[in-house]
């Protein structure tokens, strides 16, 4: 296990939305990277808006690094959370950390939420996950991907190597109307990717495929 924080984080451009405040939860954040083997490679975008997506997700510790590391950079990370998270008093802690309470309400669902938001927002970077959970999927979910359409943004693709301990940022996929070839393109670069004991983040329609 490696100690420090030299080599482990990125710097930011300056269209990246910054966190305010929360001096504890950025030290906090800081302590776990330097007490981890993981770090984060690549390069930040220089754009104020976008949707990332992260794959493979093979274990609890993808989203722990990922948010230390985001707290340590200082990279104000948003990201939808469903109604019970927000409840018995933990709305402030939730959305101080970044959440974004799903709007049943709203006629277009969490899409039109977000992409509502997206459009009355300066600086937004909204994390999702597209396998939505550790296990085996049919196939992904997409609303990240009508999300970034509606909202006119890029997908910012990062992937988490569990064999080398990085979680790689970039590149900038910018959706082109066709969300079938839209997938298939994002299919074909998470392909070669492995996490915690060689698991894909591919759907299983799509793992044995050659491209």
């Amino acid at each position: 296990m490696s100690f420090g924080l030299t080599g482990k984080l990125l710097d930011l451009n300056p269209s990246v939305p910054r966190i305010r405040g929360q001096g504890w939860a950025r030290a906090l954040g800081r302590a776990l990277v330097a007490c981890s083997a993981w770090r984060v490679v690549g390069e930040f975008p220089d754009v104020p808006k976008l949707v990332a997506i992260a794959a493979p997700h093979s274990s609890n510790w993808d989203g722990i690094y990922g948010i230390a590391a985001a707290y340590a950079m200082g990279v104000r990370a948003t990201w939808m959370g469903k109604n019970s998270l927000f409840r018995f008093g933990l709305r402030p802690l939730m959305r101080g950390l970044g959440g974004i309470e799903t709007d049943r309400s709203n006629p277009r669902g969490a899409v039109g939420q977000m992409v509502e938001l997206f459009r009355s927002s300066e600086r937004l970077w909204l994390f999702l996950a597209p396998e939505g959970t550790r296990k085996p999927v049919p196939k992904w979910r997409t609303g990240f991907w009508h999300i970034a359409h509606e909202a006119g943004v890029p997908i910012l693709l990062v992937h988490v190597d569990f064999a080398q301990r990085c979680i790689a940022v970039g590149p900038l996929f910018h959706p082109t109307g066709d969300k079938e070839r839209d997938l298939q393109s994002l299919y074909d670069h998470y392909r070669p990717f492995r996490g915690k004991g060689g698991k894909s983040g591919l759907p299983t329609s799509e793992i044995g495929r050659t491209g």
